[in-house]
Parts: C-alpha cells; sequence; structure tokens
C-alpha cells in the first residue's frame, strides 16, 4: 500500500525555489540562514538528526532527481568519501571558507572593501551576479553577505548533484557538512545523556 505524502516531503520545491529567487534578487540568499539553524536546533534539542532525515529540501531533490527522473548512475559513494578524514576535513575546509566569507562581509560593513557582485562557485569561479542586486536599504554589507552565503548554497548543491550522478542519489548526504555538524552535536547529546542517567 502506498504511504501518504506528508508536508514535509515536499520540501524539495523549498531548495528549489531558493535557488531561483538568488538568481533574480540576491538578499533571498538570507533565507539560507534556515537551512544552517534549524538542523542544528533539532540536534541539540532532540538529540537527532530528524532534519537530516525527513525535512532536507535538497536531499529531497536529490533523491526525486536521482531515483524518480534516474539521472544516477546508483553506485556505492566510494569508501574514503564515507571515512571521518573526508567527512571532518571537508567539514574543516567549508568552516574556513565560511569564516572567510564572514570576514569579506565584515570588511564591507566596515567600509574597507567593496561590494563584491559575484558568486563564487566551487570557492574559485566568479560567476557574475548582477542581475541578481538591486540595492538594499540597509548596509551593502547585507548584500555582501547573501552574495557570499548563496555561493555556499549553490556550490554545496552542485557538488550534491555531481555526487548524485555518480553515485547514489542523495550521496551527499554521507559527507554534508551540516550532517557532520548534527551528528557530531547527536553524539555529545547521547555521551551527556547517558552519564546523568
Amino acid at each position: 500500500m502506498k504511504q501518504k505524502k506528508k508536508w514535509y516531503d515536499y520540501l524539495w520545491i523549498v531548495s528549489l525555489s531558493y535557488l531561483i529567487l538568488g538568481y533574480f534578487n540576491i538578499l533571498f540568499a538570507w533565507l539560507g540562514l534556515l537551512c544552517f539553524f534549524i538542523p542544528l536546533i533539532i540536534a541539540v534539542v532532540k538529540g537527532n538528526k530528524a532534519y537530516c532525515n525527513r525535512y532536507c529540501g535538497r536531499g529531497q531533490l536529490f533523491s526525486l532527481l536521482g531515483g524518480r527522473f534516474g539521472l544516477s548512475r546508483k553506485k556505492d559513494i566510494p569508501k574514503w568519501m564515507r571515512s571521518g578524514y573526508f567527512r571532518y576535513g571537508f567539514l574543516s575546509f567549508f568552516f574556513a571558507m565560511f569564516f572567510l566569507m564572514l570576514w569579506n562581509t565584515y570588511l564591507v560593513f566596515a567600509g574597507t572593501k567593496d561590494l563584491n557582485t559575484a558568486v563564487t562557485l566551487l570557492w574559485t569561479f566568479r560567476l557574475p551576479w548582477r542581475q541578481a542586486y538591486h540595492g538594499t536599504l540597509f548596509s551593502e554589507g547585507v548584500a555582501q553577505f547573501a552574495f557570499g552565503f548563496y555561493s555556499v548554497m549553490l556550490t554545496s548543491t552542485i557538488l550534491g548533484l555531481i555526487t548524485m550522478i555518480l553515485c547514489k542519489p542523495r550521496s551527499w548526504c554521507v559527507y554534508c557538512p551540516m550532517g557532520t555538524m548534527t551528528q557530531l552535536i547527536c553524539k555529545a547529546k547521547n555521551v551527556t545523556s547517558s552519564r546523568k542517567s
């Protein structure tokens, strides 16, 4: 018997809409912070990875494209990508890039650097994204953060799509920095809970 779909089964629409909206107006990139904080809050409060397993629209999008639309080779992800060395190494690299983005944002807020209206893809390729910036009532630092955060979100989506095509649909989830972070939080929470009992 086919299971009835729940509201959260359609969150892939939110992930897709986010990428589209950010193309037309970069300030929508701020909405991506929800995908940053909600998984962490769930992990801290509940001590589980419910966001990754149920609410992650990006994972759903990969499942849809790779599964239903057959865009995946459906091969096992290589062992080295599942290893702790790779996952924690990628998390560290991701954090370094994230803090570099925050530093650039700070410099624009401080007025020591001009706004850069480009999206950096795979932390290397600069794409002009001027069509997405129409000015802001706030400091240009607000827009700089949006350009940087959208770069992070678009880069991670492209990495996920490449992994989806080469391996199983949700292979990105194996080394997703957010998944690794929530896993660490859950482990720490479970260790703390077991000590108390």
